[in-house]
């Protein structure tokens, strides 16, 4: 940090707002926690008190280094025409010893739970990957011949409402086959229902599909008169003749509020 120069307050700052938590005491010491985070947010932070000294004000150096990563699917031909390589990779090293979760066509795997593994390919497969206990950050799917393989991408994964409002939860899909139906659901259900056979949901809920080909499209499912309950991961799904995207896919998250809570922090940036 620059001599006189005055660090800024992340409590401040408009692109931490409504993400920080802070809890501190004397006993336990400071703990500071960011939300919903981004790239963006990779930086060093670091952590100042104020005395009622002369010239009383003091710094943690050197701070501590945040890298924030997106996880992707790296695909690496072998010597086998018919296999490939996969890496759930990362920009940094990730803390602890992650076990990783495999989605093909939508549907988690059981094994492997390493970041890479080797397998035998179709073009009509896709591929991504997540880190165990965090789901909802998954990488894109990803095709692993072609770019016409079975696919869904949501437009946001977390979305935070008010209650009475109204919501539009949206994604894009793309069939190797064409499609012959399309839902939304809730993740909750065991068996997939489509939410407008959801009695909890009559007259609230519409779905407008836009198809851009045969085989792919996008779809919007509006949600009005939000209630708390309604808080929950949304899914989408289609068909084919022969096929359907698999259900255990992470989704949008809908959080319904009728409150806001504002943190207060005293740690820079």
């Amino acid at each position: 940090m620059e001599t006189g120069v005055e660090p800024e307050d992340l409590g401040q700052d408009p692109e931490y707002a409504g993400r920080l938590e802070y809890h501190g005491d004397k006993k336990n010491g400071h703990n500071l926690r960011i939300t919903d985070l981004r790239e963006k947010d990779s930086a060093t932070y670091k952590f100042r008190f104020i005395t009622d000294q002369t010239g009383g004000r003091y710094y943690g150096d050197p701070g501590v280094t945040l890298s924030v990563t997106a996880l992707q699917v790296k695909v690496t031909p072998t010597r086998s025409a018919t296999s490939k390589t996969l890496t759930c990779s990362t920009t940094c090293t990730l803390t602890g010893s992650p076990t990783y979760i495999w989605y093909k066509n939508g549907q988690s795997l059981y094994w492997p739970t390493s970041q890479q593994y080797t397998f035998w390919t179709s073009e009509t497969e896709s591929y991504s990957c997540a880190v165990k206990g965090h789901e909802d950050l998954h990488s894109p799917a990803v095709c692993v011949q072609g770019q016409s393989c079975n696919r869904v991408t949501y437009t946001k994964r977390r979305i935070c409402v008010l209650k009475e409002s109204t919501v539009d939860i949206s994604c894009t899909y793309l069939g190797y086959k064409s499609t012959t139906s399309t839902f939304w659901f809730r993740s909750v259900k065991s068996t997939p229902e489509g939410l407008t056979r959801d009695p909890g949901y009559a007259g609230r809920v519409k779905y407008t599909d836009k198809k851009t080909w045969r085989n792919e499209g996008s779809s919007i499912l509006r949600i009005s008169g939000l209630r708390e309950e309604d808080s929950a991961e949304y899914r989408f799904t289609f068909k084919t003749n022969n096929f359907e995207w698999g259900h255990s896919f992470p989704g949008t998250t809908l959080s319904v509020t009728g409150n806001t809570t504002l943190y207060d922090t005293t740690v820079y940036h």
